[in-house]
């Protein structure tokens, strides 16, 4: 498929395919098709400005599909060319999905084709392209959480490629366990639980129903598989972000309809956890979620593992409406979600080789970190459930030249939520302004 240009209000788009290797040790051998869209402002289409990538959150998620020039776009279309890349597996680039995987072969094929998926390929993807649009001349990179984990390996393999690095909620841990995080991430997620039902308490109770309502149906979903209790206490992911609690609450309030006198499950509300769930439509982060963290290690499901260690979640009583309340979990991958998620299923056999895998390459060169000159500035939000904020200063305080927004003003989101400001504030900070 060629590259293509369009014209949205406000923006210029031109969407740009780049044939690279699926691995960078066989340059020869298979290639994939990696995809990014190049946003101008009208009035600078012609004008020779530097670049600005995007790295996305994730992993497994396309890059965002603009309709016009708005958020932080708006603030770096005033000089920059923006890329937004699809990272490989995403979007349109050779997406990795359960139907696409079919054709793969076996679960070792499959679970070969997918190490390739990693920060440290995402990011030889983006020299390659780098090289291919403007030569030896550097770029901006700014990267949103796991964009950030991308990020902080580019400012490690490629320094001399950066012109300044800006990375919002998402400062990795360099060289921690993968046990580290999702002990930090547990504890993380029963605080915010907390938060939620002091702010809803009437959600004990209304938790407890439909828990209890699931335990005695077999509910199917419109897509396939069934919404069981666990699947339905994942909702919870949704709490780092500033509005997931009102996401979350408002699906809750809606749970049920009286039908002839009865009461069931609502249509809509069923149709509303689809929705909130990507595991089915973006493989990439089931499987590849923990292996964001490994290095020279195998996860061996670490969020699993862990979970015994916080009886706090071994609460899913669904008896009467009173007691403590049941805990939503938050972002942790579990083997279970192997065999609920419809398109999940086919990938059961990878996903254990996966988590089994103990060689994953390192993905951040310490000491040559330590001896960084590029200038790199970051937001860190104080409460984020996603990324742990004393990880992200730990790296931050070894690593020269890294300057922190730590804001408790915002949560996860913030690059969604107010990206103009946020972006204008990382630029000024970078730049000594």
């Amino acid at each position: 498929m060629p590259d293509f240009t369009c014209t949205l209000p406000g923006l210029q788009m031109r969407g740009r395919r780049f044939e690279l290797p699926l691995d960078y040790a066989k340059p020869d051998a298979e290639k994939i098709e990696v995809f990014a869209r190049e946003l101008v402002a009208p009035g600078n289409a012609n004008a020779d400005l530097p670049y600005l990538i995007f790295f996305q959150g994730g992993p497994g998620f396309g890059s965002p599909r603009p309709t016009g020039p708005g958020g932080w776009i708006k603030r770096a279309l005033q000089e920059f060319r923006v890329l937004l890349l699809d990272q490989r597996g995403t979007g349109l680039s050779t997406p990795v999905t359960a139907q696409t995987l079919r054709h793969r072969g076996d679960a070792a094929a499959q679970a070969d084709y997918l190490q390739h998926f990693r920060a440290d390929n995402i990011v030889r993807d983006a020299e390659a392209i780098r090289r291919q649009l403007i030569g030896d001349k550097r770029w901006t990179v700014l990267g949103q959480s796991f964009g950030g984990f991308c990020a902080m390996h580019y400012l490690s393999a490629v320094p001399e490629a950066l012109t300044e690095v800006l990375i919002t909620g998402g400062i990795p841990p360099l060289a921690r366990p993968t046990d580290d995080i999702y002990r930090a991430t547990y504890q993380r997620v029963i605080a915010k639980n907390r938060c939620y039902y002091e702010r809803y308490p009437g959600d004990v109770a209304r938790v407890r129903e439909i828990l209890k309502y699931l335990n005695g149906h077999d509910i199917a979903l419109a897509s396939g598989g069934r919404l069981t209790p666990e699947r339905f206490l994942q909702l919870g992911i949704a709490f780092g972000a500033s509005d997931g609690y009102e996401q979350v609450h408002y699906l809750i309030e809606e749970a049920f309809v009286n039908v002839g006198g009865k009461r069931e499950i609502n249509y809509n509300f069923l149709v509303g956890i689809e929705h909130a769930q990507a595991f089915d439509t973006n493989p990439i982060y089931t499987l590849l979620h923990e292996a964001c963290y490994t290095q020279n290690e195998a996860s061996r499901w670490s969020a699993q593992r862990l979970l015994a260690a916080f009886p706090e979640f071994a609460n899913r009583s669904d008896e009467g409406s009173e007691g403590a309340p049941i805990l939503f979990t938050g972002e942790m991958i579990y083997p279970w979600m192997l065999d609920q998620y419809p398109q999940l299923q086919p990938l059961k056999a990878a996903a254990e080789i996966l988590a089994a895998k103990a060689d994953w390459p390192m993905l951040y060169d310490v000491a040559r970190l330590k001896q960084n000159r590029v200038p790199v500035a970051a937001a860190v939000y104080y409460n984020d459930m996603y990324v742990h904020r004393e990880f992200s200063e730990e790296t931050a305080a070894m690593v020269p030249n890294i300057k922190l927004w730590v804001t408790s003003e915002y949560e996860h989101n913030g690059l969604r939520a107010d990206g103009e400001a946020i972006l204008d504030r990382l630029l000024r900070l970078v730049r000594n302004q």
